[in-house]
């Protein structure tokens, strides 16, 4: 049996969320008298039935489970491990990051793997905390220089590298995000997706979401996407990628609209670890190629929408990520799945949300973000579904109703209060979600 090569990042799982799936769009039939309770139900009253295989599913990957507790453990580990194999002396490679975030806690734990040491440097602003993880990761040295990543960068490369160099190093600068080798090994995301959806029987999703910072996880996917089409596998070539940013970090979104690479001139999100001025020249020529054939759809989300996403996938998954990661959460709440897409969520759809993770992210912070933004959502019409409320910032896209013979298919609204007409319907709908949600799910590791 062949022995697979051991690589510094980890086939993390893919599970599909009941929870999620629901929140994002659910259908069922409205029939007037309602047919007797079945195992197929997931609810029966006088006024409603919900049929589990009536509803979108979604599915997470869970990038949180890297070693450097990100995506970023894949395209930082792959350039790491690249420049080892095409390095003379490789006894001699030290590894040097400039990123005061997931990028540097990477760039560390990708070195240890590969048995080197690395050095990151970070600005004076970075948090004592995000210093002491880098610590704890096992860098060599953090060194705290400069107001913000542009000096610490300079700094890196014209004051720490050069010193190294002349002790007789060979240093290796570790770029976060603009590097063919960091989308190659974010390309492996979607390969592994595409195996586990065939270990369970389906074939490729429907819709793939992930947050755009400067452009090196949606370079990976769409270049692995281009290549299963490639190889003439079915399915691939109707997956949509929603790219999702915040309101102030939103570069590639502002490219896309005004038809050119623009450069932002600040960063005003809290989502700082989406902060690029501008996303690499890669991407904005990917997605601009894949939004003129309708395959990458742009959506950009507030801070508060985004800090929604963090604590609701929080309590419903027991899942703890930061604002960067909150905002592809915030997906599949408020019927914004719908509005990212411009078409209604089908009940068969395959949604992957890529669950990137993060290290900016403390339960104090989840707590802070629950008490200030637990009404995002409150402010939904009566005659809506409890999940679609209007965006603050995305298009409205008015319902539509499929109508076949005398079932109507439809996003179910909120009944009115059964009657009491048995034990199946004296249950409290609570109850019957909880059941629900105990049932089964499908892990695939």
């Amino acid at each position: 049996m062949a022995i697979k090569e051991k690589k510094p990042w980890n086939r993390t799982p893919l599970i599909e969320s009941s929870v999620l799936s629901e929140s994002a769009g659910w259908y069922g039939c409205t029939i007037s008298p309602p047919p007797p309770p079945s195992p197929c139900c997931l609810i029966t009253t006088a006024h409603e039935t919900r049929l589990l295989n009536r509803r979108s599913r979604v599915f997470l990957k869970l990038e949180t489970l890297q070693p450097g507790g990100s995506f970023k453990s894949r395209g930082i580990a792959n350039f790491c491990l690249r420049a080892l194999n095409r390095s003379q002396h490789p006894s001699k490679l030290h590894f040097y990051s400039s990123s005061g975030g997931n990028a540097g806690i990477a760039a560390v734990h990708a070195a240890i793997f590969l048995g080197r040491p690395c050095t990151v440097v970070v600005p004076m602003s970075t948090s004592d905390v995000m210093v002491a993880k880098i610590k704890a990761a096992g860098a060599q040295e953090v060194v705290q220089f400069g107001c913000g990543l542009k000096e610490a960068g300079e700094y890196l490369r014209e004051v720490v590298m050069k010193k190294a160099e002349e002790r007789g190093e060979e240093g290796v600068h570790v770029m976060p995000y603009d590097h063919q080798d960091i989308w190659d090994g974010n390309a492996t995301m979607i390969e592994e997706i595409r195996e586990q959806m065939i270990e369970i029987g389906e074939d490729a999703p429907n819709v793939v979401a992930c947050s755009v910072g400067g452009g090196g996880m949606i370079n990976g996917i769409l270049q692995a996407i281009e290549g299963i089409e490639a190889e003439g596998s079915s399915g691939w070539d109707r997956t949509e990628v929603v790219a999702l940013e915040t309101l102030g970090a939103d570069s590639l979104a502002q490219s896309l609209q005004q038809g050119e690479h623009i450069t932002l001139p600040g960063i005003t999100s809290q989502a700082t670890t989406l902060g690029a001025v501008r996303v690499s020249e890669r991407t904005y020529e990917l997605a601009s190629k894949h939004q003129a054939s309708g395959r990458v759809k742009s959506a950009v989300f507030t801070d508060a929408e985004a800090a929604m996403g963090s604590w609701r996938l929080a309590d419903d998954e027991r899942i703890m990520v930061e604002l960067a990661c909150g905002v592809t959460a915030a997906l599949c709440y408020g019927g914004r799945l719908k509005r990212a897409l411009g078409r209604p969520v089908k009940p068969d759809d395959k949604v992957v949300l890529i669950i990137c993770g993060g290290h900016g992210v403390t339960l104090g912070m989840i707590d802070k973000w629950k008490r200030e933004f637990g009404d995002v959502d409150a402010d939904m019409k009566a005659t809506e579904h409890p999940e679609a409320v209007t965006s603050e910032v995305t298009a409205h896209m008015d319902s539509k109703v499929d109508v076949q013979v005398d079932v109507v298919e439809t996003e179910l609204t909120p009944p009115p209060t059964p009657p009491d007409t048995g034990i199946f319907t004296q249950m409290t709908h609570d109850h019957l979600e909880n059941v629900a949600r105990a049932m089964c799910r499908p892990i695939i590791c």
